[in-house]
């Protein structure tokens, strides 16, 4: 129980805190854009940014972590698509749609602040590792894999469409602050010296990002609501909160992983799926509905599976 309240409780407050304040109508949903705008757009990138430029990445980019992370991501994608295509009978666009909801985790708005809580603030570098490369490979592999199932009559090579897909991803602020933080450590290591100053103000800048984002969550969660397409949710809670981390659970077992890589593999496979995994959709406009209520309701389940996996993580 001591997890439930002291670790997993505080995070969804502020969740529900968002969920209330857009409920009741004290900020208007022009106003809670503006928050997640902000924490999307700038803070969160600029913690990334921070995280990424001060990580040993010698010492802390290990491919077995990172191949019992992905490989659940990837099967949960797989099963989702395909279990959309031949059980559910959907097209092919809300399939591959769907298989992004079952793929995308919510690793940094709810991943960095339980695994931080549960395990403390040194414990979230292996998060950091598997964050530093979720949405430039996961963005890219679910827009290529769109953009092939859209392609079809057309003449357009894979590699055509790959790349049509890599471009809209290096847009997206959230990889532009892992790509400056790379460049920034790289460059330290090669003798850049930063003035105490600037780092102040990262630091700054990334203080405010997971307590705004995770207030505007609960603020856009509010207007999900869960209606109809109850299998394909059922798949989806299936897939991102109990397929996901038992195959990365299994295989950190298989590869010997040490004890803070397990904790951060695992904990962020458990984690639902972001409102990123809605965005993508709202984007093809396809299966908008249950990419919208699979993050609410396995966002709500999550306070039962993550409160699971810390008791079965040492």
């Amino acid at each position: 129980m001591t997890a439930l309240f002291d670790v997993i409780l505080p995070v969804f407050l502020v969740v529900g805190f968002g969920y209330l304040v857009c409920w009741r109508k004290w900020l208007s949903e022009v106003a809670v854009d503006g928050v997640m705008r902000f924490a999307q757009n700038f803070a969160l990138p600029v913690l990334l940014f921070g995280a990424i430029a001060g990580l040993d990445l010698g010492a802390n980019y290990k491919p077995l972590l990172l191949l019992a992370f992905y490989s659940g991501a990837l099967l949960s994608f797989a099963l989702g698509t395909a279990l959309s295509l031949y059980w559910l009978r959907r097209p092919a666009e809300d399939a591959i749609a769907i298989g992004f909801v079952c793929l995308f985790s919510n690793s940094l708005l709810l991943g960095v602040p339980i695994t931080e809580r549960a395990y403390g603030p040194e414990a979230v570098l292996g998060n950091f590792t598997i964050i530093s490369i979720h949405s430039p490979l996961l963005y890219t592999f679910g827009i290529t894999a769109m953009e092939f199932v859209r392609a079809r009559g057309q003449n357009l090579s894979l590699g055509g469409v790959a790349l049509r897909a890599l471009s809209g991803v290096l847009h997206t602020p959230l990889v532009i602050g892992i790509l400056c933080g790379f460049a920034v450590n790289l460059s330290m290591q090669a003798g850049l010296v930063l003035p105490q100053g600037f780092w102040a103000a990262v630091k700054m800048i990334s203080n405010a990002a997971l307590p705004a984002a995770l207030f505007g969550l609960g603020g856009v969660l509010y207007r999900y609501r869960p209606e109809g397409e109850a299998r394909a949710i059922a798949l989806c809670c299936g897939a991102s909160l109990l397929l996901h981390p038992a195959v990365t659970f299994g295989l950190g077992k298989l590869f010997a992983l040490n004890l803070a890589e397990m904790r951060s593999a695992v904990l962020t496979a458990a984690m639902p799926p972001g409102v990123n995994a809605y965005i993508f959709a709202a984007l093809y406009g396809v299966a908008k509905r249950v990419s919208a209520s699979a993050v609410l309701v396995a966002t709500a389940l999550s306070v039962l599976t993550v409160w699971f996996w810390l008791a079965v993580l040492p």
